[in-house]
């Protein structure tokens, strides 16, 4: 005999809404006023995407090095603990602040949001986030940038396209990292990029070493390129009453 299960909630239980979804839209209203403001004042902003270790901050550094005597540029860096990539960077030669998650895994738009009372971001042509190492919880998360930048580096193994297809779905640009050690591991850049266009058609790969320089006048000029591109549209806005 088959008994019909009761819909009635137990003593002192509680039917909770979908607060992920609640809190994607306040992201969502946070992010687009720091797109606006980015929008206003001509900065290009790019969210720097990735699994730990891949080398996002050693890019930052690299590129700091190459582009701070050609455009004013600063890093917001994410991570659980510790300001030692914030270090690292400010090293190279420009603003960087961390900003400490105390374990969340991803960066939100409140928390870039808050960042800005603690950095200068006015005038800047240029401001990256360093995102929390992860590539699933990102991915989610809108932060009022321009571009989202993943980073896949040689270490990594050539299948996290499709094993991680949200953060490739939603990047604009796929940087395959470490290209210093492609002759010593099994990492098949055509397969990498194919995957990832399998995922996004519309996503451009570039093949970069932070360490020997390879692909790194290509990554700076896609920068510049899109800097210049920001501040046309900037100076094509109608004027504010």
């Amino acid at each position: 005999m088959a008994f019909a299960k009761s819909n009635r909630m137990p003593v002192g239980a509680l039917q909770c809404e979908n607060t992920t979804m609640h809190l994607l839209k306040a992201n969502d209203y946070v992010a687009q006023g720091i797109r606006s403001k980015m929008q206003q004042q001509g900065t290009l902003l790019i969210n720097i995407t990735s699994s730990a270790g891949s080398g996002k901050t050693s890019l930052m550094q690299e590129t700091a090095r190459r582009l701070k005597d050609k455009i004013k540029m600063a890093v917001l860096v994410g991570d659980l603990e510790t300001e030692r990539d914030a270090v690292r960077i400010r090293e190279a030669g420009i603003p960087s602040l961390q900003i400490v998650t105390n374990g969340v895994c991803h960066l939100e738009a409140q928390m870039i949001q808050q960042a800005f009372g603690h950095i200068a971001v006015e005038g800047l042509d240029l401001l990256f986030i360093e995102n929390v190492g992860n590539l699933v919880c990102p991915a989610a998360f809108d932060l009022g940038e321009d571009y989202r930048v993943t980073l896949l580096a040689s270490t990594e193994g050539d299948d996290k396209p499709k094993k991680y297809p949200r953060m490739f779905l939603t990047s604009e640009l796929m940087l395959v990292s470490k290209a210093d050690l492609l002759p010593y591991l099994p990492f098949s850049v055509e397969a990498a990029v194919k995957d990832a266009r399998e995922v996004n058609p519309e996503i451009e790969a570039l093949t970069i070493s932070s360490l020997n320089g390879e692909g790194m006048d290509a990554w700076c000029n896609w920068l510049l390129e899109r800097i210049a591109a920001k501040k046309a549209e900037t100076l094509a806005m109608p004027a504010q009453a």
